[in-house]
This record gives structure tokens, C-alpha cells and sequence, in this order.
């Protein structure tokens, strides 16, 4: 079978496999939609800081079941089923895990950075971690992982309706924040340096406000909060900068919620941290609970995917095409994958 591997920074290789063999418990997908992440551009230029190479990428995945070994505490699953896959591969038994916190298991294995991904023709998933979408597109299974990481930043924040909240980047997880926090009511500011991309946020995740960074961002922002500032601030950046600057958008008694990952020290002003009383979160990938949230928010129509994926690429001809994703004026929002 085919499958693309990240050789070392800046490769991609297009080669030849075998096919995955199925195991007690699992199934074997064909897959047919492989959505593009910020991580995997990350690992293509070597910032990814869990990632070791070579390895297969893609964890925002869509593809239909061909065989099944066995079922499992009651999960059914048959061949023909069109599914989503949870990418992150935890071990039930660590501290987290036993606290239902499988999102930051001690031995977190993440398809696509710790373990080879999806991106090959045909995988093998343990039947704990597929989702049946067989009343969704191919295209909205995919992008339920992306969605998720949003909708349980936002969970984690404990976002209130009426609360002002500011999201920091406007790339897919981003948007993901914002259509979320919206969602449970609240008043978001959208905040990125591209104000094409402000006004993406504004048609598609209906945010309240805008502010563009470059252009006296905290002004802005104590303007349209009378001077109080967000109570919640998410970054989802991935940028050391843009991280620190966050501190000071937060309101006294707020919460500072980093979604973005970057392979760095940070530092913060332990002052200001304190009399403020500022909550600091970090907010890492999902789980069932949130798949969930987002499938059925999916299914009613109350997110509009179609808009959200910007740039489409048959599989045979993502490796030439991935390089040109990098570039801000080729404007991707969400690139996808077709098999």
C-alpha cells in the first residue's frame, strides 16, 4: 500500500508498505480523508517537540471500516461503517487515564507524532478509539478531531454564557475556540495579525469583535472591554511571543488558557501574575467526551464545515503541494487530503 512519511525535516516521500495487520480488538480502515494540522506542519520544519523521525503523519482522520477483530466492552462496529478516528492511543491505567483525563496520559502514544499516523492508504485502529459517523459527510468525520481540541479547550475554561472571552490565532484551532466559546453564549474577540483572516473569523465562527495584533492590541482590547480586559484568554498560536503577550490581556481573576504548543521556554512577570490572581491552563488534545460534543454540533448544522476546508489535494499529489500550505499568501484555513 502507499503512505507518505516525513523522512527528516523538510521531507516528505511518497513509498511503498505493507498492509497493516489486524489485531484482537481492532479494525482495519481504508482511509479517505486525511485533514492537514498545524502539527504536521510543525514536524515537516522541526518544531514539533514530541517528534521523532521518520514517521507517517496525520491524525484528523476519516475513512471506512473493511474489517473487524472481535468487539469490545460492548463498542459495535461493523465493516462498511464510516468512522472517525481518536488519534490519541492512551494507556487506561495512569494516573490521568484513571481520572478519565486520557488526553494527557503519562504514556500518551498520538497518531501521526508518537506512532506512525494515517497518512497510507490503510490503517489498524483499536475499536476503543473509532466513532461511527455514518450520518455525517466524510469531509465533517475528519475534521471532528481539529473541532474537538477546541470544544475541550473550551470545556476546560469553563466558559460562561455572557463572559467575554479573546481567542488568539485564527488557524484551525482557533477557529475551533471561537465557534465553541460562541456555542455556550459567550462574547469572543477574535485576535491574529492578518485581517483577512479577522474577517474569516467574523463569517465563519460569528465572532462579536476583532482586534489585529500588530495595531495596539491592548488598547484595543481595554476599549471594548471598559478597560476590564477578557476573562478568558486562549492562545492558539503556537508562538513563544504571542504566548507571553497573553498574560496581559487577561482580566484580575481571569483564566489564561494555552491551546498552542511551542518548543520553548516561556516566562511571565510573577507580579502581575499574582495580584491578578490569574489562572493558568493548559489545554491538550480531547477526548470521548468532546468527539462526542462536536459530532452532534456537526450533525445539526450548526457548524459549517464546507467553509472550513479551504484546500483539497488527492493523495497521490499532497507531497508536491504540502510545501506551498507553509506560504501565508496561499491563505490556508483547513488543507484536506482526498484517497
Amino acid at each position: 500500500m502507499k503512505a507518505i512519511v516525513c523522512e527528516q525535516v523538510d521531507q516528505l516521500q511518497l513509498i511503498e508498505q505493507d498492509a497493516p495487520v489486524l489485531l484482537p480488538g481492532t479494525a482495519l480502515v481504508r482511509m479517505r480523508r486525511i485533514g492537514i494540522c498545524g502539527t504536521d506542519l510543525h514536524a515537516y520544519k522541526g518544531n514539533q517537540p514530541f517528534f521523532v523521525y521518520p514517521r507517517v503523519l496525520g491524525h484528523e482522520l476519516a475513512g471506512i471500516v473493511e474489517q473487524v477483530d472481535g468487539q469490545q466492552n460492548g463498542i459495535r462496529i461493523q465493516p462498511g461503517d464510516q468512522v472517525s478516528v481518536i488519534p490519541y492511543i492512551h494507556c487506561g491505567e495512569c494516573i490521568a487515564c484513571r481520572y478519565g483525563k486520557t488526553n494527557c496520559c503519562t504514556d500518551m502514544k498520538v497518531m501521526g507524532v508518537h506512532i506512525d499516523g494515517g497518512m497510507r492508504e490503510l490503517i489498524v485502529v483499536p475499536l476503543t478509539h473509532l466513532l461511527v459517523t455514518n450520518e455525517l459527510t466524510l469531509d465533517q468525520t475528519a475534521v471532528l478531531e481539529p473541532l474537538s481540541i477546541g470544544a475541550h479547550a473550551v470545556r476546560r475554561a469553563e466558559v460562561r454564557a455572557g463572559e467575554t472571552v479573546l481567542v488568539i490565532g485564527s488557524g484551525p484551532i482557533g477557529l475551533g475556540v471561537m465557534a465553541f466559546a460562541k456555542h455556550r453564549g459567550a462574547r469572543v474577540i477574535a485576535m491574529d495579525i492578518q485581517d483577512e483572516r479577522l474577517a474569516f473569523c467574523k463569517r465563519w465562527a460569528k465572532v462579536d469583535e476583532t482586534v489585529n495584533a500588530l495595531e495596539n492590541a491592548k488598547e484595543q482590547l481595554a476599549q471594548l472591554t471598559n478597560d476590564e480586559f477578557p476573562t478568558v484568554v486562549f492562545d492558539a498560536t503556537g508562538n513563544a511571543r504571542s504566548m507571553q503577550d497573553a498574560f496581559g490581556f487577561v482580566a484580575h481573576g481571569g483564566k489564561l488558557v494555552y491551546v498552542g504548543l511551542v518548543k520553548a521556554d516561556l516566562a511571565f512577570n510573577d507580579p502581575e501574575f499574582h495580584k491578578r490572581e490569574m489562572t493558568l491552563l493548559g489545554s491538550r488534545n480531547a477526548t470521548m467526551e468532546d468527539f462526542a460534543a462536536v459530532q452532534q454540533a456537526v450533525s445539526s448544522g450548526s457548524i459549517d464545515v464546507e467553509s472550513y476546508i479551504t484546500h483539497r489535494v488527492p493523495f497521490a499529489e499532497m507531497v508536491d503541494a504540502f510545501e506551498g500550505w507553509l506560504k501565508p499568501e496561499s491563505k490556508v484555513i483547513k488543507a484536506m487530503v482526498e484517497l
